[in-house]
């Protein structure tokens, strides 16, 4: 038991201290890639190749003063980047990043809870993180942010039923919620991926996913071009930080949830081992969710819930239905 909870214990402060990293990280990568695109270079003066630009943030968020409007809520408004923060990292806890592997004799299984819910339980701690733009907006007392607030209500809960949708088909082939027999239920062949049994599932919970994430082009909840910054215009310092290291962890914990659902999770391709084929599924989507916002313009909020209700919703349901049928 003591061995247990030791092994536990070391799993979260591995997954939090890794993805609190990652997410600064991506920040530095996201700038890159958008230099590319965009013909500019990004980050290059501190450290080689601008390496250690992400660590000189860092540095400027931990001592930058941290402003509390005269007319916020200080408690909810300290409350909010917490929330965001805690939400992103405990939706991580029944995602299996990698296969069992062995150290000293000892077998890891690198999954903080093995629940038969899995999947369910993803989606709706991730779900939680919504108080947090709510909260801020609510207790900054700007209009910007009230607005930003309003908007991600809006937003969040129409793409999260459409996202709730997309992955019952999928949850009907696999018979689980678990998101360790979603892997397995894939690991014959590339084949057996679920991507080619369920491609409209892909597409509809990868599209889901920018919006639920706040992703160009769906950045509605903080559209600088209209309110500034949205639910974080009165936010400054660490809190402001927290927000974003939030949204770049729930990308990647996205990231190892739709290569689990869709591609074969962390199964061997060929030659290349499961841990390394995961890494490379997840680094190609982190890539698309910058080339995403590097390519396309923002769309208007009408449009974005026109797609939602009006397309993607539908298309979903349709999918489940047929999904039935044929199991049927």
């Amino acid at each position: 038991m003591g061995a247990f909870i030791t092994e536990t214990i070391i799993k979260v402060l591995v997954v939090v201290l890794v993805f609190s990293f990652l997410g600064g990280f991506a920040t530095y990568l996201e700038r890159k890639v958008l230099g590319f695109f965009q013909r500019r270079l990004g980050p290059s003066y501190v450290g080689p190749f601008g390496l250690l630009q992400f660590g000189a943030d860092a540095i400027k968020l931990f001592t930058k003063e941290d402003i509390l409007p005269s007319g916020a809520n200080k408690i909810i408004f300290g409350l909010a980047p917490v929330v965001a923060l805690v939400s992103a990292m405990t939706s991580m806890v029944a995602i299996p990043f990698f296969p069992n592997f062995e150290i000293f004799g000892y077998k890891v299984t690198p999954i903080i809870s093995d629940i038969n819910v899995g999947l369910l339980f993803f989606v709706s701690v991730g779900a939680v993180g919504i108080y947090a733009p709510l909260l801020a907006g609510l207790s900054s007392g700007s209009k910007y942010s009230l607005i930003g607030a309003a908007r991600a209500c809006i937003q969040v809960l129409s793409f999260e039923v459409v996202s709730a949708l997309s992955i019952l088909p999928p949850i009907m082939l696999v018979g689980s919620l678990s998101l360790v027999a979603m892997n397995d239920y894939q690991n014959e062949s590339v084949l057996n991926w679920l991507i080619f049994k369920q491609p409209l599932a892909f597409i509809i919970f990868l599209i889901a996913s920018y919006a639920e994430l706040n992703r160009t082009p769906f950045d509605l909840l903080e559209h600088e071009a209209e309110i500034v910054a949205g639910y974080c215009t009165e936010y400054s310092g660490l809190k402001w930080g927290m927000f974003f290291i939030a949204e770049y962890a729930h990308m990647f914990a996205f990231s190892f949830v739709i290569s689990l659902i869709f591609l074969g999770g962390f199964n061997p391709i060929g030659f290349i081992p499961g841990g390394i084929a995961i890494i490379l599924k997840v680094c190609f989507f982190i890539f698309l969710f910058m080339w995403v916002r590097g390519t396309l313009p923002h769309i208007r909020p009408d449009q974005l819930m026109n797609m939602c209700w009006k397309v993607l919703m539908p298309i979903a349901l349709v999918n489940v239905l047929v999904t039935g049928i044929v199991l049927l």
